[in-house]
């Protein structure tokens, strides 16, 4: 069992004691034993490049983090092992177990994950009823974040034909490409020519309560069920911010589902840890409760 002084607690609890660092370090975990480039960190938190800096530096000297620049990037990487005893309990929401033990993997060389051995690539539909700003959201956030390792669609049960104009507009200043998103029915995957289907996530609880088509693939169901943003409160500025929790929410999920030991879990195990990805922070009393999918 490791023991930690006065002063080694003091400066663990002070660089993850603001919201930022906090986000910075769980997102880096879920990465473990890689790292991430710093404008992948700044992307997928929505935090300005500069405020993000200055947090991550705090979080080096700490020693939660560790950095190495590649050509004009810097790399950064979590560093478990001062922080797993007493922090172990920041990747329970993973649903499997990971390599966060004392003496566990030091990123004294922080690297990207390495391409996958094998050319399989994971289908996945995300569903939301009016596919015009959740599922959206997190369609261009996985098509991004699987690196080539994931292929993502998103359609609508009662589709609005549009997307959300805050949706686009929020992607788009986080450097997504948008123009290929629309909104669309989930008819349109259930088709002889629709692509088979690994994973089947929903992403509203409108959406999880209706009967599905029968889609190619026997997808795994699983519910993500987030607040709508658009019954955010407070005018324009309360809908902006609603949709950038819930960007956020989901970009946490989704890079929490992309770092999954899929090779290493059976059926129920994977199945397990989708539905408890589901359960982070944000999720709705539908998704908490495990009555949806």
């Amino acid at each position: 069992m490791a023991t930690f002084n006065a002063d080694d607690l003091i400066t663990l609890f002070d660089a993850l004691a603001q919201p930022t660092r906090l986000e910075a370090y769980r997102l880096l975990l879920r990465y473990v034993p890689y790292g991430l480039p710093a404008g992948d960190i700044a992307r997928l938190l929505a935090v300005p490049h500069n405020t993000l800096s200055t947090h991550l530096s705090l979080l080096e000297r700490a020693g939660l983090v560790a950095a190495r620049r590649e050509g004009r990037s810097i790399l950064y990487a979590a560093n478990a092992a001062p922080a797993g005893p007493l922090l172990g309990a920041l990747m329970a929401e993973m649903g499997y177990a990971t390599m966060l033990r004392a003496g566990g993997p030091v990123a004294a060389f922080p690297q990207l994950r390495a391409a996958p051995a094998n050319d399989r690539v994971y289908t996945v539909l995300l569903v939301c009823s009016a596919n015009s700003a959740r599922s959206l959201i997190a369609e261009a956030i996985l098509n991004r974040e699987g690196r080539g390792r994931f292929r993502a669609f998103s359609a609508g049960s009662h589709p609005r034909g549009t997307p959300h104009p805050g949706a686009l507009a929020l992607l788009a200043s986080l450097g997504y490409e948008t123009e290929g998103l629309a909104s669309k029915s989930w008819d349109g995957f259930a088709g002889t020519d629709a692509p088979a289907l690994d994973f089947l996530i929903t992403t509203c609880d409108a959406a999880a309560g209706e009967p599905c088509p029968a889609f190619p693939g026997h997808p795994l169901q699983a519910h993500w069920g987030l607040p709508d943003p658009l019954q955010a409160t407070g005018g324009e500025a309360g809908e902006r911010a609603a949709f950038l929790a819930t960007y956020r929410r989901l970009a946490a999920r989704i890079s929490a589902f992309v770092n999954l030991p899929f090779e290493d879990l059976d059926l129920a195990g994977l199945k397990e840890a989708i539905a408890a990805i589901g359960r982070m922070e944000g999720a709705t009393d539908l998704t908490l409760s495990g009555h949806a999918a």
